[in-house]
């Protein structure tokens, strides 16, 4: 059975560095943490695409769902990944192009995917995408990246997350879906450092104008005091999309940093970990706070995560312009 990459086995894969359970935040986003594991798989080196984590922002209700820039896997790798255009069954599509050593990138129901156990599955209809390595159509198998690791579902759920229950005559819902070509001749580590360290400075000129945090936390109580007359479940939604996205943000620049130069960045990687810490910090609070209807203590509790933001930027404004 056609593989993107061959010998890759759910049981025994291990996860890159940079979903190490040591971490403040093991886990990102579906997106980055697909790519970082995709990346590492294919022999490349992940930490170098997260310069543009430097680009987010605070989007008024959320923070930025930060995910690579196709044109930088392109630069940095020589990985090309377009939009794939759906007409037929999207089982028949991923296989022709995994046929061609090409990895589809397919949003999926979360709630028939089972490492998301005790999140979705079964639970909670979730939209989530996963970069599909193995399809055995026959069989109804599937090997996959996901998060940060890499599964293997069949069966019941593989008919749920191709949509082969549906009642007859249903339309099914054609997900959205990218591929991913990958190069000949793999970009070579100096290519990949040189990339990066332009890419970082492009991304700093890109940085947003005002201090994202310090916007977030202008309105962080008030968005608190509505989560909290909501079900408890949604409480958990609000900080995967403002504490989590950004904490976790931060701590993929901190590596990042670290990557290109640890002496050179060591006092930007030091705020960039504060940042992260802080998130995690304040993500504790947020549960107590919604559990006990007291907000007053959150108007201050993100002044740490402000005031390194600010120090982070007036770093690498030094040192890299």
């Amino acid at each position: 059975m056609a593989s993107v990459f061959p010998g890759l086995d759910p049981d025994t894969f291990v996860p890159h560095a940079l979903h190490n359970q040591e971490r403040m935040w093991p886990e990102t986003n579906c997106y980055v943490d697909l790519w970082i594991e995709v990346l590492a798989s294919a022999g490349f080196t992940p930490e170098a695409m997260l310069g543009f984590t430097l680009t987010q922002d605070f989007e008024g209700d959320q923070f930025t769902f930060f995910k690579v820039p196709l044109e930088d896997l392109e630069q940095l790798y020589d990985i090309r990944v377009t939009e794939l255009a759906i007409f037929d069954t999207v089982e028949d599509h991923v296989s022709e192009q995994i046929a061609r050593s090409r990895l589809c990138l397919v949003e999926m129901d979360s709630f028939f995917m089972p490492d998301t156990q005790g999140v979705g599955y079964g639970q909670e209809h979730g939209k989530t995408t996963v970069g599909i390595n193995r399809l055995d159509v026959k069989n109804r198998v599937m090997d996959y990246f996901h998060n940060g690791g890499f599964f293997r579902l069949d069966g019941d759920n593989f008919d749920g997350v191709f949509q082969r229950n549906l009642p007859e005559g249903a339309l099914p819902f054609l997900p959205y879906t990218e591929f991913a070509k990958f190069p000949r001749t793999p970009t070579s580590s100096p290519h990949q450092r040189e990339t990066a360290d332009i890419l970082l400075r492009r991304h700093f000129s890109r940085r947003p104008d005002s201090n994202p945090i310090a916007d977030f936390a202008s309105v962080f109580p008030r968005q608190v005091e509505a989560v909290a007359e909501r079900p408890f479940g949604y409480f958990h939604k609000y900080a995967f999309n403002t504490l989590r996205q950004f904490g976790a943000n931060f701590e993929l620049l901190a590596s990042h940093l670290a990557w290109l130069d640890e002496t050179r960045h060591a006092s930007a990687i030091g705020e960039a970990l504060k940042i992260s810490e802080c998130a995690k910090t304040v993500q504790f609070q947020l549960a107590r706070a919604v559990t006990r209807k007291k907000f007053d203590p959150l108007a201050t509790a993100l002044d740490p995560a402000i005031a390194a933001w600010g120090r982070l930027m007036d770093d690498l404004g030094q040192r890299l312009t």
